[in-house]
């Protein structure tokens, strides 16, 4: 079944997106933290608000159930391995169908 194969790839390649886009939200955030980057720049400014626009309604919901563990931000740890177990659940019940069996259940 091509068409599961095809909607399997788009799916994870999303997911890989994500988790992309999170580590680097998560590495430039580092860096400003300690003045590495500085905002200032426009350029910059521009890449660090766009990225962070983009990974804060994953990470928002998150955040709300965390407590506050003194300036230390765990959320994108947490999105990075649901966005995984989510990827494992999803390729685990298609890739079955992806290869022209019934799924498992």
């Amino acid at each position: 079944m091509p068409i599961v194969a095809a909607l399997l790839f788009l799916f994870d390649s999303l997911i890989g997106l994500a988790i992309l886009l999170v580590i680097v939200t998560a590495v430039l955030s580092w860096l400003v933290a300690f003045d590495v980057i500085n905002l200032r720049n426009p350029m910059m400014y521009r890449i660090v608000r766009t990225l962070d626009q983009l990974t804060e309604p994953m990470l928002r919901p998150i955040r709300r159930f965390l407590p506050n563990l003194g300036g230390v931000d765990i959320s994108p740890i947490i999105l990075w391995l649901l966005l995984t177990a989510l990827k494992i659940v999803v390729d685990g019940y298609l890739r079955p169908l992806a290869a022209g069996g019934a799924a498992a259940y």
